[in-house]
């Protein structure tokens, strides 16, 4: 995962893409690509569908610059929904139109798939845009199989600061079932 960034860095990046600066794109690019990618990945399992989203996505930013209101959130997380959003989008045009020229399945099929879609997006989203010390702890328990004992240890912090990292990690991505992402965000009006 990227590393965290500092809301100076965010409200500079906007500054300069507001200002069309062409190298401050490809600095964000550099730096959220892989992020937006798996994210559209994750939603539509397809390599060629997730590659237009990370455009689409990237052309959205460099438009609409001021879309984005650091007082929100930081940019990464800004980055993630509209991500999400958009993959959302994809999934429920491609899935209509399957379903319009084949009539194999149904709309309550469409749904049902498109909202484990958005739960398993809401999911990464959350996980990418938490804090890195919680982030790491649940990445050392979950892939490496780490109790709150090793993960402890593995980062040099005590058990009971382990154990409420990982508690309040666990905590966020049981909101992912709470609200699905496929509407407007609070604060964000505008749709990508």
């Amino acid at each position: 995962m990227a590393n965290d960034t500092p809301p100076r860095w965010d409200r500079r990046m906007q500054q300069r893409l507001a200002r069309g600066e062409a190298a401050a794109l490809g600095e964000l690019y550099d730096r959220f690509a892989s992020l937006v990618h798996s994210l559209a990945h994750r939603v539509l399992d397809d390599d060629q569908a997730a590659d237009q989203v990370t455009r689409e996505v990237f052309g959205y930013i460099w438009e609409n610059p001021d879309a984005y209101d650091p007082r929100q959130g930081n940019l990464r997380s800004w980055v993630a929904r509209l991500t999400q959003r958009q993959a959302v989008h994809r999934l429920r045009q491609t899935e209509a139109t399957a379903y319009a020229e084949t009539g194999v399945g149904s709309a309550e099929e469409l749904e049902a798939k498109v909202r484990r879609a958005s739960v398993a997006a809401r999911a990464d989203y959350i996980v990418t845009s938490m804090p890195a010390p919680l982030r790491k702890a649940l990445e050392l328990a979950y892939f490496q199989r780490r109790d709150y004992r090793q993960t402890a240890a593995d980062l040099s912090i005590s058990h009971e600061e382990a154990r409420r990292r990982l508690r309040l990690g666990l905590q966020l991505l049981s909101t992912a079932h709470a609200r699905p992402l496929d509407g407007p965000p609070g604060g964000y009006g505008r749709a990508l």
